[in-house]
């Protein structure tokens, strides 16, 4: 019901008059996504990459009123999903005025309800329950227990109440009840003991719930989404078989299917200042890189597959790529500046943290996993830019590289730093001999703020593929010909 159609209804009577009908919170969603699809509107903005795979399965399992499950690894906006469905709420639905589990005027359950309702009759008074506030979300842990969902009796209520036990008005209602009309979600369900995932099997079945042996039925009006990871990825626990059975749809999500999908989803979450977009430029060279790496993780033999590489890690490598040139244009005192290759590697700590790793990463270390990541998406990503160098140094027509190469073979190195503005590391960039007019001869259109970019791109995948040593300073690069990096690296053991 919406707004302007309640403000004057303030009691039982006046909702009857006005031709107020019962309605379950499931056929409630149901009726609203046929109106948004006839409408051509979708109330799942944002997600981004279900459109042909979960939205339709999502879709379907809400037409068919069931509770549903999202199974999916971290970080693919399984929660995200869970709280946009209070779109296909009612605006406002009446509540009996006091009342603790959202009782319907016209189909009380409660004790309390119905004794109100008995003494008061029509001029019962009701109050109006907005759609953000019927949304209850609970997060599995080991230590919720089956009063914190289902209730338990409350020995204060009695003696204030001066109420027997028996009495059913000294029951104190867990999350559940109070969620009753509402949408509940219960997120990581595996992680909910086998016990407490036990007293969800009435709920679900049948409707209604046991408190501490009391003689109670209520059937309540809850629409239930749980969220998990597959249980045979996490040794944390599992969902007990029969509550699996209870659930009715399970729904798997994914993450992005193609490039252009993760970078979508990664430019909308990431929180980047409006003064930032103006003053840093980002090529899409470097979106592709981020999501590159985010690919290499989920491939690693290094990185836990059974957890899952979440979007997070993108999200936060994108906001830390901004603020790694954001330091460098404050400490140079320029008003803008572009982000650079050498800038994902200021991006680790957002890796480091975002990846589970089996027993070989943990020899390997965190750090040292997270620079392979971005050394080998460097790698993946060169050869879709640029010739493979493995493949033009056995092909009879000459070598692209030959002069870039041969100019390092020469003794010459390059200092890509870091802290240096912009004009400055242009110049670096241009004294190596044959760079530039590699660039120009393959990309001849290119604007002058991707020319910088390519150049980097051809130093770091040449150091990837071993034509070129690349030896990480404390603050930025030093690029040389590969036999002296091989020397230097033997004096340093």
């Amino acid at each position: 019901m919406k707004k302007s159609n309640h403000t004057a209804v303030k009691n039982i009577g006046q909702l009857k008059s006005f031709g107020y009908v019962p309605k379950t919170v499931k056929e409630e969603m149901r009726d609203n996504l046929i109106q948004f699809l006839k409408d051509g509107k979708n109330p799942f903005e944002g997600i981004q990459g279900y459109e042909d795979t979960v939205i339709p399965q999502l879709q379907t399992a809400i037409l068919s009123r069931h509770n549903l499950i999202l199974l999916g690894l971290r970080g693919q906006a399984k929660t995200r999903i869970a709280r946009l469905m209070i779109n296909l709420l009612d605006e406002y639905i009446p509540v009996v005025e006091g009342s603790e589990i959202n009782d319907d005027p016209l189909l009380p359950l409660s004790r309390y309800a119905l004794d109100l309702i008995e003494e008061h009759g029509d001029k019962t008074k009701i109050t109006w329950l907005y759609r953000n506030e019927r949304y209850t979300e609970k997060l599995a842990t080991p230590d919720v227990s089956v009063a914190d969902l289902i209730g338990d009796v409350d020995p204060i209520k009695a003696a204030s109440l001066k109420l027997h036990y028996n009495d059913e008005r000294v029951i104190h209602y867990g999350l559940i009840p109070r969620s009753n009309r509402c949408l509940f979600v219960i997120n990581e369900l595996p992680d909910l003991q086998a016990r407490i995932q036990v007293s969800l099997f009435n709920i679900l079945q049948e409707g209604d719930l046991q408190i501490r042996g009391f003689k109670l039925r209520l059937p309540l009006d809850v629409q239930f989404v749980f969220t998990a990871n597959p249980e045979d990825y996490t040794n944390r626990g599992s969902i007990v078989t029969p509550l699996k059975d209870r659930i009715d749809s399970q729904i798997l999500t994914h993450y992005p299917k193609t490039i252009q999908l993760a970078k979508l989803v990664t430019t909308q979450e990431a929180h980047i200042s409006d003064q930032q977009r103006k003053a840093i430029y980002v090529n899409d060279i470097l979106l592709d890189l981020i999501e590159h790496i985010a690919m290499e993780a989920r491939q690693s033999e290094l990185v836990d597959q059974k957890s899952g590489v979440s979007a997070r890690l993108t999200i936060s490598a994108l906001e830390n790529l901004y603020s790694s040139a954001e330091l460098r244009m404050l400490l140079n005192g320029d008003a803008k500046t572009a982000a650079r290759i050498s800038d994902l590697y200021g991006v680790i700590q957002s890796i480091t943290g975002k990846v589970e790793l089996v027993y070989e990463g943990e020899l390997e270390g965190s750090q040292n996993v997270a620079q392979n990541l971005v050394g080998k998406a460097i790698r993946t990503y060169f050869t879709e830019k640029f010739p493979n160098p493995e493949k033009v140094k056995k092909a009879k027509q000459g070598n692209p590289y030959a002069t870039i190469i041969n100019w390092f073979n020469d003794g010459y190195t390059v200092n890509a730093l870091s802290h240096s503005n912009d004009v400055n590391y242009l110049n670096a960039m241009l004294t190596v001999e044959g760079l530039g007019e590699l660039i120009k001869s393959l990309y001849p259109k290119s604007q002058e703020s991707e020319k910088l970019i390519l150049m980097e791109l051809v130093l770091h995948g040449l150091a990837e593929y071993s034509q070129l040593s690349k030896n990480q300073l404390v603050k930025g690069f030093e690029f040389k010909d590969l036999m002296s990096g091989m020397f230097k690296m033997r004096d340093d053991a």
